[in-house]
Order: C-alpha cells, then sequence, then structure tokens
C-alpha cells in the first residue's frame, strides 16, 4: 500500500479518504488542525488521524515522512504552505486549487524540485481541461473553446438559485479574482461576473459569467492555436446580478470575511446537488468549420451506507485519479503536471474517473450516471 497524506478534513477530504481506502491500494493519513473533524472521519485500519495545523512546518513534517504524496484539500489560501513542505519533505503534491497565484508558485517549486507537482486536480480546474484539450486535440486547426462548469442545488427555493454545496472561500474568490481568457488570439485578464451567457440543455435553463481560475493552464497550453478560449461557471438565471450588487455595488468584495459569514449564515448546505459540465471546440476538419460539444450531468450518489454529494464526489474522484495515475507510472515523478497532460480515455479508464464516465454511445447526450457504476468507482 502506497502511504499518502491528506490535509483537510472538510467535505471534499473526507470524500478523498473514503476512495482511497475503499480502493485498498492506500494507507491514508489524515491531518487537520481541528480534532472534532478529524474524529468525525469513519475508522478504517488503514487510516490514521493526526492533529496538526498544516501552517506548523515541523508537525507537518513529521507526517510526511515515508509518505508518496500529500493532496491538500484546504481553502485555497493555505495550500501554498502545503507545497512549500512538500517540497521540503520530498513527496509528491496534488491540489484542488483553482487560485492562479498558488498555482504559479507551484510551478516554480516544480522547477527546483525532485517530485511531482500537479495542482488544480479536481472538478474545474482539473476534468473540465482534460476534457476540452481531449476534444481540441482531434482538429486541425482551433477557432474557440468554451468551457462552462456548475455545482447547482436540485431544488433551488432563494432568489440566488444557489445553496452552499462547496468551500464558501473558494466561491467569493473566484466571484472576485480576474480571470484568464484568450480573446482574438491574445493572452489577456477579463473582468469575473462578466460575460453573462443564457444557454438550456436538456430542457433546463441556465446563465453562465466569468471566474476566475478554472481554465488551469489552458491558456498556456493552446497559446497562438486558438482564437477564443474562455471558462465560466453556470449557476441558474438571475444568479450572477445578484452577486454583481453584492460584491461590486455594495463592495463586498473588499470585506470577505463578512460575504463568507453572510453566505454561511442565509444559505443552507444541501446534499441534493447537481455538477453540469458543458464544453464546446469549434476549429476546421478536412477543410470545413465544425464543433463538437460534450455535456454531462452528474449527480450525488449512496456508497457503502453514506451519502455523497455531486461536487464532493467529482472533486474527489478527479484528484484520485491524478494519484492513481501518479502511483501506476502513467505519469512522471518528477516536475510540474498539467491536467491535460491526461487523456480523457485515460481519466474514464481509471477506477475513480468511472464517476464521470459515460456509455461511449450517449457521445454528448446529458445523462445521469446509474448507482451500479458509481459502485465500481473505488
Amino acid at each position: 500500500m502506497q502511504p499518502v497524506v491528506i490535509v483537510g478534513a472538510g467535505k471534499i477530504g473526507i470524500t478523498i479518504a473514503a476512495l482511497l481506502l475503499r480502493s485498498g491500494s492506500y494507507e491514508v493519513r489524515m491531518v487537520d488542525q481541528d480534532a472534532a473533524r478529524l474524529a468525525s472521519v469513519p475508522d478504517h485500519a488503514h487510516l490514521s488521524r493526526h492533529a496538526i495545523d498544516p501552517a506548523a512546518k515541523e508537525g507537518l513534517a513529521s507526517v510526511l515522512r515515508g509518505a508518496f504524496a500529500v493532496m491538500s484539500a484546504v481553502p485555497y489560501h493555505a495550500t501554498g504552505r502545503i507545497a512549500d513542505a512538500a517540497a521540503a519533505a520530498g513527496v509528491h503534491y496534488l491540489d484542488l486549487t483553482e487560485d492562479v497565484a498558488t498555482t504559479r508558485h507551484v510551478k516554480t517549486l516544480a522547477a527546483e524540485g525532485s517530485t511531482a507537482f500537479a495542482p488544480q486536480c479536481g472538478l474545474a480546474p482539473g476534468f473540465i481541461a482534460i476534457v476540452a484539450h481531449d476534444i481540441a486535440r482531434r482538429f486541425e486547426s482551433l477557432d474557440t473553446v468554451r468551457m462552462r462548469v456548475g455545482a447547482l442545488p436540485q431544488y433551488p427555493s432563494n432568489a440566488l438559485g444557489y445553496n452552499l454545496t462547496w468551500s464558501t472561500d473558494g466561491v467569493i474568490n473566484e466571484y472576485c479574482e480576474p480571470c484568464e481568457a484568450i480573446v482574438d488570439g491574445r493572452l489577456m485578464e477579463v473582468p469575473a461576473l462578466e460575460g453573462l451567457e443564457q444557454f438550456g440543455i436538456d430542457g433546463i435553463e441556465y446563465e453562465a459569467f466569468n471566474t476566475s481560475g478554472g481554465l488551469g493552464t489552458l491558456c498556456e497550453t493552446l497559446a497562438g492555436r486558438v482564437r477564443t478560449l474562455n471558462y465560466k461557471t453556470i449557476r441558474y438565471p438571475g444568479h450572477a446580478a445578484i452577486m454583481k450588487v453584492l460584491l461590486q455595488d455594495l463592495r463586498l468584495s473588499e470585506r470577505r470575511d463578512l460575504m463568507r459569514d453572510i453566505f454561511e449564515r442565509a444559505l443552507p448546505s444541501t446534499m441534493q446537488d447537481v455538477v453540469v459540465v458543458f464544453v464546446t471546440v469549434s476549429g476546421m476538419k478536412q477543410g470545413r468549420l465544425v464543433q463538437e460539444s460534450y455535456a454531462s450531468r452528474i449527480f450525488g450518489e449512496v456508497i457503502d451506507g453514506t451519502a455523497y454529494s455531486a461536487i464532493q464526489l467529482t472533486t474527489a474522484a478527479g484528484i484520485c485519479v491524478m494519484l492513481d495515475l501518479l502511483a501506476s507510472g502513467a505519469l512522471p515523478r518528477q516536475g510540474f503536471i498539467r491536467q491535460e497532460d491526461v487523456t480523457l480515455a485515460q481519466f474514464l479508464g481509471n477506477r475513480f474517473g468511472r464517476i464521470y464516465a459515460m456509455p461511449e454511445a450517449a457521445g454528448a447526450e446529458v445523462v445521469r450516471l446509474a448507482a451500479g457504476a458509481r459502485g465500481a468507482a473505488a
């Protein structure tokens, strides 16, 4: 068994641990400074709990000793410290961050380190980049790559059409920070909450708008090869207008702690969510301008008697796939690893990636994954 360290015993960290332990291939060392959170992680013969502050380098260093890899499931503002500890300990590093500055820091560490550094291993960034790049490589030349992802309540009941399904800090960060995009062939930053558009999938109406971090490293990978490349978050109609009032007109983007408190006091969390993935690529094939799309909806499931939300499963599965590929030798064990270094076939063929898997004949149809496929995921 490969010993791995998971830092952060929140919803995503616990789901990562559950999937890895269920696989029978990994020994998990769970780290969190909150002893109560650690206590909520179900007992397992190959699980150990470590109540230490990840910011305390000496404490984390002792847990990393002898580990194959460390997986960061902490908020974006703490992720860089985990990467530093991984570099110092000489263990492989994986994270879920959407924060652009953190990823740049990780890339610097990778250039100087002796192990692999794979940031942005979740849903978006993460799986969405794998899908987009896999479609894009089938074209002779590219025109447009549009990537859309949303984690939404199945049963919206407030004006925002939103429940807390993910990190509150992460949501606010992606609504506030500048967004990378390629516009008319030029890499630039565009403002968050702008670029509003409406579309429908399977009879359901959605809106999408610019948010930060979802592109991962695709701007760099496809620079000079595409006219338009962008990422937008999917929400139910009306969400963006309200968020612009709160964050821009009332200037709560300057008081993010207050914004977090408002969200967490007013918006209940829900396990009844749906993850919507929508990618469209256009370009030239055999002298013709053509378009290919990928669309899916993924729902939460009960695995081994425990209910997991769609965002928990998709985010945790993404980083577990990357760990599995790294452990098997399918990915290099030194340097910076981009999500688009993995093919869609590799991802969906992995035991953890089957959480995302669609029947081959379904193409771009919207399908709900069968519970049986979920059971095979680990």
